[in-house]
């Protein structure tokens, strides 16, 4: 074998190594991460054992919670009403989630507000909450997201607000129109905010199931695999 031909094939061999690993490292950084152990230096095995976050609140009575108290499993979903990717899920995801998973009490889904394209994404984070002070707010995020565009940010003005708040058949409007100003209103919107990005989170939608987050508007097959693995580990 001459040397140019030799110096080809380990060439070659370099090349295919390389290649491989750059696909298990691809794999391995588009999958979920743990939030309580993302950046965090080698640990001792007492450390290890700490207790992980606890970001599940389940409050009784929660207007921004689908599904039962006690489900085993809770999902938590940080999303912005002006986020397209969060309107593909709303409309082609979560309904089959709830169908699966909430309706037959496996589930919980708890809503966080992660404001992150502006003052109107706070703005009608605020206005999907007034709209839960009369118990409508499944119903005021539904309408949004329905309505949301596939590609670029919703347009949620003042007077779009008012028209969803219409359409969802909110029985108070000058209540709804008050609540929209609400300082305590805005001032949960950012609480959900500041916990959100405590925990490193700057896109949405981003779920956490058991501290493993989901990125993006995944496929409905990303879902039930993590899902059913919390149900397992739930038993």
């Amino acid at each position: 074998m001459n040397t140019k031909k030799t110096r080809n094939i380990a060439l070659a061999l370099v090349l295919g190594i390389a290649l491989v690993l750059t696909i298990i490292f691809a794999g391995a950084a588009a999958g979920g991460k743990r939030l309580d152990s993302a950046a965090k230096p080698a640990s001792s095995a007492a450390e290890e054992q700490a207790p992980e976050l606890q970001l599940e609140r389940r409050i009784a009575g929660d207007p921004m919670a689908l599904g039962a108290v006690d489900a085993p499993v809770v999902m938590i979903e940080y999303s912005d009403y002006r986020c397209p990717f969060c309107g593909a899920y709303a409309r082609k995801t979560q309904p089959e989630i709830i169908k699966k998973y909430v309706d037959t009490g496996q589930l919980r889904i708890e809503w966080r507000d992660l404001p992150v394209f502006g003052e109107s994404s706070v703005a009608a984070a605020v206005a999907v909450r007034a709209a839960g002070e009369q118990g409508l707010f499944w119903q005021f995020n539904e309408a949004v997201y329905a309505a949301a565009p596939e590609k670029g940010k919703a347009d949620l003005s003042e007077p779009e607000l008012l028209k969803f708040a219409q359409e969802v058949g909110v029985p108070d409007m000058a209540k709804f129109t008050a609540d929209t100003k609400s300082p305590e209103l805005r001032a949960l919107v950012n609480s959900d905010l500041a916990e959100g990005t405590s925990l490193g989170l700057n896109s949405t939608p981003t779920f956490v199931i058991n501290n493993q987050s989901i990125p993006g508007a995944q496929p409905l097959d990303i879902f039930v695999q993590v899902i059913d693995e919390a149900l397992a580990k739930a038993k």
